[in-house]
């Protein structure tokens, strides 16, 4: 490079401003994005507790009811109510370290997967009336949907059953 060549430095200084932009640019990026992921995980637990994540829990316990769906339907039937109060009542009266596991059931026939999310959106569906009446979501899992085996009557392919546990 000529010293007379006026030019040539005017570029050179140019091209080390980008660069020096750059690494500035990448720098502060990566420091924004470690502020804000250092602020997610405080946010987070209160996500999950909102998901239908399936507990690996045994379905044992005692049954405290049994609430029956229409066919094809997650709807929480009228009929309910009742079932849900007298649960209630039994989860209080057991104290505060109690637990309820809720359990949707299906028939084998159909389409499997389809099934399995019906019967998993009827235990939300539960779930969601029990948290509704002040049931803390924290004292209520989510067991995986079940098929349900054998000549029984078809309401008990279409129900979620309620089980206490310690």
């Amino acid at each position: 490079m000529d010293e007379n060549d006026e030019g040539a430095r005017v570029g050179l200084w140019v091209v080390m401003g980008i660069i020096t932009l750059l690494l500035f640019g990448i720098i502060g990026g990566l420091v924004v994005r470690q502020m804000h992921l250092a602020a997610a995980p405080a946010a987070a637990p209160a996500a999950a507790a909102d998901t239908g994540a399936l507990a690996d829990v045994p379905l044992t316990g005692e049954l405290l009811g049994k609430v029956y769906f229409d066919l094809g339907s997650a709807a929480l039937p009228p009929a309910a109510a009742a079932t849900l109060k007298a649960v209630l009542a039994a989860v209080d009266q057991a104290g505060p370290g109690a637990r309820i596991v809720l359990a949707g059931f299906h028939d084998p026939s159909g389409d499997a997967a389809q099934n399995e999310e019906l019967a998993k959106q009827r235990a939300l569906a539960v779930r969601a009336a029990l948290q509704a009446v002040g049931l803390d979501a924290a004292r209520v899992l989510l067991h995986k949907p079940e098929s349900t085996t054998g000549n029984g009557a078809a309401t008990e392919a279409r129900r979620v059953e309620i089980r206490l546990v310690p």
